[in-house]
């Protein structure tokens, strides 16, 4: 029985069918069937079994999205996996499955700027409340709860500032107080980070970036226990949130490697961080110094660290971060992350969102970078040359 994740990702999903190392696409809308008995069949085969891949209609899938959907959920060692057309897709399917009007959710407050607008802007709309709490004070958090919290949600580590939570610790506040979780996973994966296992009630991951690994798909996946799937089920259902079969196909293809290509992401970042870590005028925003609270909440729960990580540049001129940006040779310029070629892109404070706790000075500026399979040593040459620019 194959135990590694390295060996699983490279022999499942083989279609001897066809004799294909890959499984084929199958693009369908119309699902044929023999018979009007074929087809009660099978809406009754996934009556009794749900996750089984029985289709009747090709909104719900087909043979190909099935094949991602078994092999995420045994990454993600969960009861199922719902596929969507984009990452924020599946941030949207988790939260509208569970909360109804008169709810309160806790959002951690560096989360990623679009699920801000949905939770704080779109959700009041439906008088759902929302709090945004301080990723490193849950006990305030913890303070805040009251008959209407329904659900903590959680991105780890924070969307371009990078601040790493007590993972263990917001499940046991959630179970104490029968709260549901969700975690935004993408920047770790199930590869570096199984929040099923922590006790999370949902995770979601946004396969446009490490799954795919080539920057050309679009996807999201999200992974459920027991308790919230036919909650999740319904909502799915019903908003039609469908992943492509070339997507899906496509997706499957780059997880055949997504171990080979992390692991160099992090080896590439490592190093790239013990340079940057020089640099006064620096702070880095990356699980790299082993006195550092992030650090330890990252060893605590991590296996590893992904490619993409920050700068906190401390600077009275902000044209001249701007200059180390746009000279750079080797980063594009450009948003999303997870391929494998590096990024980097200057961050404004309006893409931040309304935090209450970066607490950013005027002289400190964001900067985002995703470290890919280059040679180290000439994204280094490149950013030393770059960095002289900062004034």
């Amino acid at each position: 029985m194959v135990k590694s994740l390295k060996t699983f990702l490279k022999h499942t999903a083989k279609d001897y069918h066809n004799q294909s190392v890959n499984p084929p696409v199958v693009r369908a809308s119309t699902i044929i069937f023999k018979s009007m008995q074929d087809i009660r069949k099978t809406q009754n085969k996934a009556k009794k079994d749900p996750t089984g891949g029985h289709f009747d209609y090709g909104r719900q899938g087909t043979s190909t999205t099935h094949v991602l959907q078994k092999i995420l959920t045994q990454m993600e060692e969960c009861h199922h996996v719902f596929l969507t057309p984009t990452g924020f897709g599946s941030v949207f399917l988790a939260i509208f499955s569970v909360v109804r009007p008169g709810d309160e959710i806790f959002v951690v407050d560096p989360v990623y700027n679009p699920t801000r607008l949905l939770t704080q802007d779109f959700l009041k709309e439906f008088n759902i409340k929302t709090i945004f709490y301080n990723p490193h004070d849950l006990k305030t958090l913890e303070k805040k709860i009251n008959k209407k919290s329904k659900l903590i949600f959680v991105e780890n580590p924070g969307s371009n500032s990078f601040e790493f939570q007590d993972l263990g610790k917001i499940v046991s506040i959630a179970k104490k107080h029968k709260l549901l979780t969700a975690i935004d996973n993408t920047w770790g994966t199930p590869y570096f980070l199984k929040p099923m296992k922590l006790g999370f009630d949902m995770s979601i991951v946004s396969a446009t970036k490490y799954y795919s690994g080539h920057s050309d798909v679009m996807g999201g996946s999200l992974a459920v226990n027991k308790k919230v799937f036919k909650q999740v089920q319904a909502t799915d259902k019903v908003t039609g949130l469908r992943l492509s079969p070339d997507d899906a196909y496509l997706i499957t293809r780059g997880l055949r490697t997504l171990d080979v290509r992390l692991d160099k992401h992090e080896q590439n970042a490592k190093k790239v961080a013990g340079f940057l870590s020089k640099y006064k005028n620096i702070k880095l925003l990356y699980p790299y110094k082993k006195d550092s609270l992030n650090f330890r909440m990252w060893k605590k729960y991590y296996s590893g660290a992904s490619g993409l990580m920050g700068l906190r540049i401390k600077s009275k001129n902000k044209n001249s971060v701007i200059k180390f940006v746009n000279s750079l040779k080797l980063f594009g310029y450009g948003y999303s992350w997870g391929g494998f070629e590096s990024l980097a892109l200057h961050q404004e404070s309006r893409e931040q969102g309304n935090r209450k706790y970066l607490n950013l000075t005027k002289d400190e500026h964001l900067v985002r970078l995703h470290i890919g399979l280059e040679d180290p040593k000439d994204l280094i040459d490149d950013l030393r040359t770059s960095l002289k620019h900062i004034k």
